[in-house]
C-alpha cells in the first residue's frame, strides 16, 4: 500500500469510517497508472480511498460559495459513497485534478476559429493550454476561406482550412507527449464549404491528422437535396457568395466511401443540433467535443459524469428510487464543479458560467440488460433505454430547478428557451444530460462502456511468460457456473470465436443475452442510440458497428436511418477497415507490446501469376525524373503486382525501385494488405523537403507509396484482404499490448486504461 498522503482537504480531515472502494484488480491497475497522485519520481502518494475523498471534499466545498458557514463534510461523504460504491464517476480530469494544483476539471471544450491569421494561431495557443490541462478540443474550420481564394492583405491566395488543421495536429502531438491524458481534437467542416470534398478525403492516408476526429456538419438543405437527387450550393465563407453547385448524392457517396474505408468522417446534423440549442441568443453551435456527444458554443466547456446503470439493478428490476437519488446527487456534484473549476482561459470561465452546462450520462447499460435477461437487440431493450433516459432527464431537470431556486438560474436564462417559456421557474443548468463514451471511467466502475453493447464475453491476454490468461465477463462466468456449462475449454473457444454465436453447448437464451457488438445489426445499434437521444439534452456518443463484409450501401442506409430517427450525429466503424488493427489467429488473441507485430492465421502461400491481369499506370514526378508505376489486380480485385520505371535502366535509382517493386509484389501475391506498405514507404525523403510535382514527392519510395494510395482511391479500396483474419479490436495497446476497443470515437484499452480519442 502506498504511503498516506495528507488528509487535509477543504472539508477537513478524511473521516475514519468511509466505505472501502469496490475497485477491481483491473481498476486498481488503471488507478495506479493514471489517476493516483504521484511525486516527481513517479511514486504513488495516495490510496484510492484518499483519491475519492480528495475529489469528494473538494467538490463539496463549492457549497461555501452559496452558504459560507455550511459544514460540507456530510455532502462530501455522500459524494464519496456514490463514487466508492461505483454508482457514479465524474470525467477523468475531475478525478485526476480535483484538490490538486492544476485544478482543471472539465473534459470538453470548443474554441472559435475566424478567418484570420491572428484568430487561427491564437486558437493554436489556446488548444495547447487546454490539452496541457487534460481537456479535449473541438473546432469548426468552416469560417476559413477555401484554398486558392484571394487574400487581399497579401495579394496572395489562401491555403484553405485543411492546411491549418495540420498546424493544430502538430501542436497536439507535441503537447500530448508524456501527459496522463492524450490530447484530442474534433474538426468539423460544413457540408456547404467549397473544400468539403478534400476534407472528406483527407484521411485516406491514415498517417495524417492522427490527433483529429473528423465530422461533416450536415445541413437540412443538404438532406433535402439528397432526397430529391438534386444539387446544393457551396458557399465561400469570406463573402457568403455561391461558388458553385454540387451534387448532394455525389458528395454523400464520398462520405460513405471514406467512412466505409476508415471509419471517418463521422457526420453531425448541425441544423438539428441548433434547433435544440437552449441559448440561441448567445450564439449558434458550430462544433462538438472530440467524441461528438457535447455540442458547445465557442469558448464553452462542459464537465461530465456517468451513472453506472449496472449498479441500479435490485431484486430483478431497475431500482428507480436509488437511480433518482444518484441523479439528484450527481447534478449537485456537477453544478459545483462549474464553480470550483480552474479554467485554462478566462474566456472559457466566462462563457461556461453564463450557461452552466453539465452532462450527466450513463454507463453499464449492456450489463443491466444482462441482469434483466434482455438481449441488447430486443425491442424490450430499446423501450428500456427510452424509459431510463426519460426518467434521468426529467429527474435531472427537477434537480437543476431546485438548485436554481436556491442559487439562481444560469445567467443567460432570461433569453434561453426556458426563460421565454416559463420565466418563473429558474433552471440552474442550460443542459443537464450527455451520454459520453466513458472508456476509462467504466473500467474503474467495472461495467460496460456508455450505452455500447458488450465488446467481448471473453478474451485472451498473454502475460510475460507467454502463458494464456483468459478474462471472462463476470456476469457470464456467474451464470455459466450456475447453469453448469462453464469450462476452461469453453472460455477458450469463446475468446477465439469472438462471441457466443454458433457455440451449441451454450443455451440459446444466453447466446442471445450475451450478444456482442458485432452480433448486433447496425439498425439495432441506431435504434438504441435514437432511444437514448430522445431524452438527452446534448448528444449520444455511440459507435455503429459493421462487419468487415458490409458494403457501402449498408453504411448509406444507416446514415439515412439515423437522420430519420432523430440522432444528432453518427459514427460508424467497419471491422478491419484500418491497417493498424491487430492481425492474429483468434479474434481476441491479444499480444504483448513486444510482439504486437501482425501475425497471420495461416502459412503464407504465393499465388501463381494468371496469364492476364488488369491494372493502371500512374505517372509521378520525382527528383530522378518521371516515374511510371503500374499496379495490377487479379479478376477478384486482389492487388497482385507492382512495376515501376524511373531514370535510365541499370542506374542506382532504377535498381532500388525495381527491388521495392519486387518486394511489394511478393507481399501482395502472398496476401498481405497494401496499407502497411504505404505507411512504411510514404514520406521517405532523399530530395528537397518540399518535394517534386503536384504531389510533393520526396523520394522514389514516396512516389511508389503515393501511387498505391492513388490506386486504392481510384478503386474505392477494392482489394481483397480475406486471406488475413482481422481482429475485432482497433489495434494493440501501445502501453500493455492488450486489446483496443473502438467506441464512441475513442480507442480504449480496458486492461490498462490507455485511451486515445
Amino acid at each position: 500500500m502506498p504511503p498516506k498522503a495528507s488528509t487535509s482537504t477543504p472539508a477537513g480531515k478524511m473521516p475514519t469510517k468511509l466505505s472501502t472502494p469496490k475497485f477491481s484488480a483491473n481498476a486498481m491497475t488503471v488507478l495506479n497508472r493514471r489517476y493516483l497522485q504521484k511525486d516527481e519520481h513517479g511514486k504513488v502518494l495516495e490510496t484510492p480511498q484518499q483519491m475519492l475523498w480528495r475529489v469528494a471534499a473538494t467538490v463539496a466545498a463549492g457549497d461555501h460559495l452559496y452558504q459560507p458557514d455550511v459544514n460540507t463534510k456530510a455532502l462530501a461523504q455522500d459524494f464519496y459513497e456514490m463514487m466508492a460504491t461505483l454508482d457514479f464517476m465524474p470525467n477523468s480530469p475531475t478525478l485526476m485534478n480535483a484538490g490538486r494544483k492544476l485544478g482543471q476539471l472539465s473534459a470538453c471544450f470548443v474554441l472559435p476559429i475566424a478567418d484570420s491569421m491572428p484568430s487561427i494561431f491564437e486558437a493554436v495557443k489556446q488548444t495547447a493550454l487546454i490539452h496541457q490541462s487534460g481537456g479535449g478540443t473541438g473546432f469548426s474550420f468552416s469560417r476559413i476561406r477555401p484554398k486558392n481564394d484571394i487574400v487581399h492583405s497579401t495579394k496572395g491566395i489562401s491555403s484553405g482550412p485543411l492546411s491549418f488543421m495540420s498546424v493544430f495536429d502538430c501542436a497536439t502531438e507535441t503537447i500530448k507527449q508524456g501527459g496522463t491524458r492524450r490530447g484530442a481534437n474534433m474538426a468539423i467542416l460544413r457540408v456547404d464549404h467549397p473544400d468539403i470534398m478534400d476534407f472528406i478525403k483527407v484521411k485516406s492516408d491514415l498517417n495524417v491528422l492522427q490527433n483529429f476526429n473528423l465530422s461533416v456538419a450536415i445541413t437540412d438543405d443538404f438532406m433535402r437535396a439528397l432526397a430529391e437527387n438534386g444539387d446544393y450550393a457551396l458557399i465561400n465563407p469570406r463573402n457568403h457568395e455561391i461558388v458553385r453547385h454540387q451534387s448532394a448524392n455525389e458528395l454523400f457517396r464520398q462520405i460513405i466511401r471514406q467512412a466505409w474505408l476508415s471509419g471517418e468522417p463521422g457526420i453531425v446534423f448541425i441544423d438539428r443540433i441548433n434547433a435544440e440549442n437552449p441559448t440561441p441568443a448567445a450564439g449558434a453551435i458550430e462544433s462538438t467535443n472530440p467524441c461528438g456527444e457535447q455540442p458547445l458554443l465557442p469558448y464553452e466547456s462542459c464537465n461530465l459524469g456517468s451513472i453506472n446503470l449496472a449498479a441500479m439493478f435490485k431484486d430483478g428490476a431497475v431500482n428507480y428510487d436509488h437511480l433518482g437519488y444518484c441523479v439528484d446527487t450527481a447534478i449537485h456534484f456537477l453544478d459545483n464543479v462549474v464553480d470550483i473549476n480552474n479554467y485554462p482561459l478566462p474566456e472559457i470561465a466566462e462563457m461556461t458560467k453564463l450557461n452552466r452546462k453539465i452532462g450527466l450520462g450513463v454507463m453499464g447499460f449492456a450489463d443491466l440488460l444482462v441482469q434483466l435477461d434482455l438481449p441488447y437487440s430486443s425491442s424490450a431493450a430499446v423501450t428500456l433505454a427510452e424509459d431510463l433516459m426519460s426518467f434521468i432527464d426529467q429527474r435531472a431537470l427537477t434537480a437543476s430547478i431546485d438548485l436554481g431556486r436556491a442559487r439562481g438560474a444560469f445567467p443567460n436564462f432570461a433569453e434561453s428557451i426556458y426563460g421565454r417559456r416559463d420565466p418563473a421557474t429558474p433552471v440552474r443548468n442550460a443542459t443537464r444530460t450527455t451520454i459520453a463514451p466513458t472508456g476509462t471511467i467504466s473500467i474503474l466502475a467495472g461495467c460496460s462502456s456508455g450505452v455500447e453493447p458488450l465488446f467481448a464475453v471473453a478474451f485472451l491476454r498473454r502475460v510475460m511468460d507467454n502463458d494464456e490468461l483468459f478474462e471472462v465477463n463476470p456476469l457470464f462466468e456467474q451464470i455459466a457456473k450456475r447453469e453448469g456449462f462453464y469450462s476452461h475449454d469453453l472460455v477458450k473457444q469463446i475468446a477465439h470465436n469472438g462471441s457466443l454465436a454458433g457455440i451449441e453447448e451454450i443455451p440459446m437464451k444466453y447466446r442471445r443475452i450475451f450478444e456482442t457488438a458485432h452480433d448486433i445489426t447496425p439498425k439495432n445499434h441506431i435504434a438504441t442510440q435514437a432511444a437514448f437521444q430522445r431524452h438527452t439534452n446534448n448528444a449520444v456518443s455511440k459507435t455503429i458497428n459493421f462487419s468487415h463484409e458490409a458494403g457501402e450501401e449498408d453504411v448509406r442506409q444507416a446514415y439515412l436511418l439515423a437522420y430519420e430517427m432523430g440522432c444528432k450525429g453518427v459514427t460508424i466503424y467497419r471491422d478491419g477497415c484500418r491497417d493498424n488493427q491487430v492481425l492474429n489467429i483468434g479474434k481476441t488473441d491479444k499480444k504483448t507490446a513486444a510482439d504486437a507485430a501482425p501475425a497471420l492465421p495461416k502459412k503464407l502461400v504465393k499465388r501463381d501469376r494468371p496469364a492476364m491481369l488488369a491494372g493502371s499506370t500512374y505517372q509521378m514526378s520525382t527528383g530522378c525524373g518521371p516515374m511510371y508505376v503500374t499496379i495490377n489486380q487479379d479478376e477478384e480485385y486482389r492487388l497482385f503486382e507492382l512495376f515501376n520505371t524511373v531514370g535510365k535502366a541499370g542506374g542506382c535509382a532504377a535498381s532500388q525501385c525495381e527491388a521495392i517493386g519486387r518486394l511489394v509484389s511478393l507481399a501482395w501475391r502472398s496476401g498481405l494488405p497494401p496499407e502497411p506498405m504505404i505507411k512504411q514507404l510514404i514520406g521517405i525523403s532523399c530530395h528537397k523537403p518540399t518535394g517534386f510535382g503536384e504531389n510533393k514527392v520526396t523520394s522514389c519510395a514516396d512516389a511508389i507509396a503515393q501511387a498505391i494510395h492513388k490506386h486504392l482511391e481510384k478503386t474505392n479500396g477494392r482489394c481483397d484482404h480475406t486471406l488475413i483474419e482481422v481482429n475485432n479490436a482497433f489495434g494493440a495497446c501501445p502501453e500493455c499490448g492488450g486489446v483496443i476497443e473502438h467506441e464512441g470515437g475513442c480507442c480504449v484499452c480496458h486492461a490498462c486504461g490507455y485511451s486515445e480519442c
